[in-house]
């Protein structure tokens, strides 16, 4: 079921919000970037996602085609988005750990989908989840 999210950094500089249907499912990826940041996300379709608050206060780093955007105050990255028409065209990404009245079992529930960016396959899971 949708539900309006408010998801924010953890100093609370950053703040954005969100419409996220989180029992249709999450996702984790193994591309370096995921792995290292521990991303556990949720896919937000673009005219559902909102910045409240803190638009100077991103930094937005781009080693890919995503802009992996964090808080210059704390670190905390709570979203990114990007424009790939192999993903489908404009996108964004909310870290569920971001996220405020987040229901848990929905949460776990949920299923999640593994896409292995490491190898730029996102058609395909890796062979690997446990360590995401």
């Amino acid at each position: 079921m949708e539900k309006k999210y408010v998801g924010s950094c953890h100093c609370g500089a950053v703040c954005f919000e969100a419409v996220i249907d989180l029992s249709a499912g999450t996702f984790k990826c193994n591309c370096e970037m995921c792995t290292k940041t521990r991303l556990w996300g949720a896919q937000v379709k673009p005219g559902t996602f909102r910045l409240l608050a803190g638009e100077a206060d991103l930094i937005d780093y781009q080693p890919d085609n995503i802009h992996h955007v964090f808080c210059r105050h704390c670190g905390v990255r709570p979203f990114a988005w990007g424009d790939d028409p192999k993903l489908g065209g404009k996108f964004y990404v909310a870290r569920v750990y971001c996220l405020e009245g987040v229901d848990l079992d929905e949460l776990v529930n949920a299923p999640i989908t593994y896409y292995d960016g490491r190898h730029d396959n996102y058609e395909s899971p890796p062979a690997e989840t446990r360590h995401l």
